[in-house]
């Protein structure tokens, strides 16, 4: 079986065999959490199970750490989650929302990332393009078999401290849209700005009008003109709280740029100390 890595088509996911994928449904409505389920249980694709941004993807108790508004889970958590759903290694993980993998779907696969896992993909268009395709959805709450897992994350992929003032060292890339980044306004957190040194690289820059992500040779030559002289293991992502900073992530991946970080607590995380130095402007 063809492995998926990055993304994958919807004719490549219906064509997958039921018992040898896992598909996760991860549309969240950050405006409102109670629908993010409800829209799950009105309609998904056929064996989704569903994945909570905010229960199942972050711990949000440990937010007054000072990680950010969207903090990992610790690792027993997220053990437990993959057990929940039965998976095992070596299964193909495909995860989807509604936002081109902009939010949870993205954050999902980065997380498996995290913990060694490569055979996990995002639908590319997301829960609009199955629609689109004419393909079915259930309504069915999905009870799948529990495995017993145990993983832990790979402390090389994800930063919880950042050194601004280290401009030898990592390359960081805000994913958040130019406003926010120029500071210019801040409707989440209570100082606006960026990290000084910082690049801005929005991550709807990653996808096309049809909501679905620019070719790999496309986002390759784009990433390669923000990054300049560095190399792609010299780039560490961030976002508002850790999560559309992963779409980065993917994209620089399917790009065939490997090797970058995440800065997991993000800019959130950053204005929580309120002495760190903010920068505003491009």
């Amino acid at each position: 079986m063809t492995l998926h890595t990055t993304l994958v088509s919807v004719d490549e996911l219906a064509a997958l065999a039921a018992e040898g994928v896992l598909i996760v449904d991860c549309r969240t409505d950050l405006a409102d959490r109670s629908k993010s389920e409800q829209a799950y249980r009105e309609g998904h694709i056929p064996g989704a199970v569903y994945a909570s941004l905010e229960d199942d993807l972050s711990d949000l108790s440990r937010i007054p750490q000072g990680l950010g508004r969207h903090p990992l889970p610790m690792e027993s958590a997220f053990s437990a989650l993959l057990s929940r759903w039965g998976w095992q290694p070596g299964m193909q993980v495909v995860a989807y929302d509604s936002a081109g993998g902009a939010l949870a779907a993205a954050r999902l696969w980065w997380m498996l990332r995290l913990i060694g896992v490569r055979d996990v993909a995002v639908l590319d268009g997301g829960y609009q393009a199955w629609l689109a395709a004419g393909r079915p959805v259930e309504t069915k709450v999905q009870e799948r078999a529990a495995s017993n897992v145990s993983v832990h994350y790979d402390p090389a992929q994800v930063l919880f401290e950042y050194d601004a003032s280290d401009r030898s060292g990592a390359l960081l890339i805000d994913a958040r849209a130019n406003p926010r980044f120029r500071g210019d306004i801040e409707p989440l957190d209570p100082v606006a700005g960026h990290v000084p040194g910082a690049r801005n690289r929005p991550y709807g820059d990653n996808l096309d009008e049809q909501g679905r992500f620019k070719s790999a040779a496309t986002l390759r030559e784009e990433f390669r003109s923000i990054l300049g002289d560095s190399t792609a293991d010299r780039v560490v992502h961030m976002c508002g709280s850790g999560v559309t900073a992963c779409h980065n992530l993917l994209a620089m991946e399917h790009a065939g740029l490997h090797g970058a970080r995440l800065y997991a607590p993000s800019w959130s995380g950053w204005v929580s100390n309120r002495s760190r130095p903010v920068a505003k402007g491009d």
